[in-house]
């Protein structure tokens, strides 16, 4: 039997293409196309991910109520999420700059969220079928395919600009093809399996939430996704003002990403030899030291921040690998409704987003930073410090806490 593994790698480039690079591109191409604050962004990127943090459980709720006709709510969905991708980028606001911005990326990613939550769920199943290290070689297929589409929809408008006056517009139309493409490659793989009946949606989240390993991952993944969240805010403004190398921007987040996707293969078969956490423990200080050394870093230092790009985006490969599969390993071990599960994993991911954006663009201005413009040195200070320094202290929180997580708790806790 055919594993059928590509189509999940290319599904999850879908998804990843129209999550982090859509929040590094579209702040900016707002603030700088239609003249919007830094703090009305702030606030409406947070206001957004906390619209995000309310209806993630209960998309996980709809994913598993609906789980009979699947395969149609996927394709609905990936039809909202591409319209809404090119409402975003390809056309001129009919209404208010800001209230457009707000209302796309509503659509935008209430439809990602549902997919993402639906993905990981259904590869719950399809793990099960892989063998005994099953949940690892997926999350390789899965997670090396994500980290590609997040290089191609993270420099493909950089990249096209040379080639089109319009680049946001293609690459709107390339995420169009491509969302055709993988929908119609994975429509064999949803099982649509018949719903559990459930009086309430509190009953689908009540085994996640009573399982003290499970809650404790949870945790884990909200502090280690913090650090992505602020350096994904940050990135363009950082590379354009603190290390003045305007036009680099597109290579820098290619070589993050690409180190991500190249290292995926390395961290899987690594865990599958010395376990899971051990490694992602060893991955999660590597992205330490990138962070310590960006503090470092002034006017002109592409090759040290090339190299950071490299090393940290190795270090983010093995986050967003093993973690998931930890997560969706310990789902199979207590039978908990996987779509509910992992629409609490992504409330998590979302929340660090919304805390993100709903401080560090803020205090940037407040600390006159201003894009675009020349700017003093003390707000130069503060943006690498909010850059590099704050995932720092994240980081190590995260660590300290995995560190102290057992992850062969028995089964029976789960039910306390």
């Amino acid at each position: 039997m055919t594993t059928r593994l590509p189509a999940w790698s290319l599904f999850a480039a879908l998804i990843a293409m129209a999550g982090l690079p859509i929040y590094i591109h579209a702040p900016k191409f707002y603030v700088d196309q239609y003249g919007t604050s830094l703090a009305a962004m702030g606030l409406t990127l947070a206001a957004l991910r906390l619209i995000d943090v309310v209806q993630d459980p209960l998309l996980g709720w709809l994913a598993e109520a609906t789980r009979p006709i699947r395969r149609a709510t996927i394709a609905i969905a990936t039809s909202l999420m591409a319209g809404s991708l090119y409402a975003l980028f390809a056309i001129a606001p009919p209404i208010p700059p800001l209230l457009w911005f707000a209302l796309t990326l509503t659509v935008l990613f209430s439809a990602f969220s549902y997919l993402t939550i639906c993905f990981y769920a259904e590869g719950v199943t399809k793990a099960q079928t892989l063998g005994p290290e099953g949940h690892i070689r997926l999350a390789g297929w899965r997670e090396g395919g994500s980290l590609l589409g997040v290089c191609l929809a993270a420099t493909a408008p950089v990249a096209l600009a040379p080639l089109t006056a319009q680049p946001f517009t293609t690459f709107a139309l390339i995420f169009a093809a491509v969302a055709l493409i993988a929908t119609l490659a994975m429509r064999r793989e949803w099982q649509g399996t018949p719903a559990e009946p459930t009086a309430h949606p509190w009953d689908l989240f009540r085994p996640a939430l009573a399982d003290p390993l499970a809650r404790r991952l949870l945790l884990i993944a909200l502090l280690n996704a913090s650090p992505v969240a602020v350096t994904s805010t940050l990135f363009l403004f950082f590379v354009e003002s603190r290390l003045q190398l305007p036009g680099w921007e597109g290579p820098l987040l290619l070589l993050f990403f690409l180190a991500a996707a190249a290292s995926t293969p390395l961290w899987s078969v690594l865990a599958r030899k010395h376990g899971p956490k051990p490694v992602l423990l060893t991955a999660m200080i590597l992205a330490i030291a990138s962070f310590l050394w960006t503090l470092t870093l002034g006017t002109g230092d592409l090759i040290p921040f090339a190299m950071i790009c490299a090393a940290s985006g190795a270090a983010l490969g093995a986050d967003l690998t093993l973690l998931p599969a930890i997560f969706a390993q310990r789902l199979a071990q207590t039978g908990t409704p996987e779509a509910a599960a992992f629409g609490l994993w992504s409330f998590v991911s979302k929340l660090s987003l919304a805390l993100a954006a709903l401080t560090i663009l803020p205090a940037l201005q407040a600390a006159g930073f201003q894009p675009g413009a020349t700017n003093t040195e003390p707000a130069l200070k503060m943006l690498t410090l909010i850059y590099a320094g704050l995932p720092c202290v994240l980081k190590v929180t995260a660590i300290v806490l995995l560190a102290r997580t057992p992850l062969t708790m028995p089964l029976k806790d789960a039910t306390r």
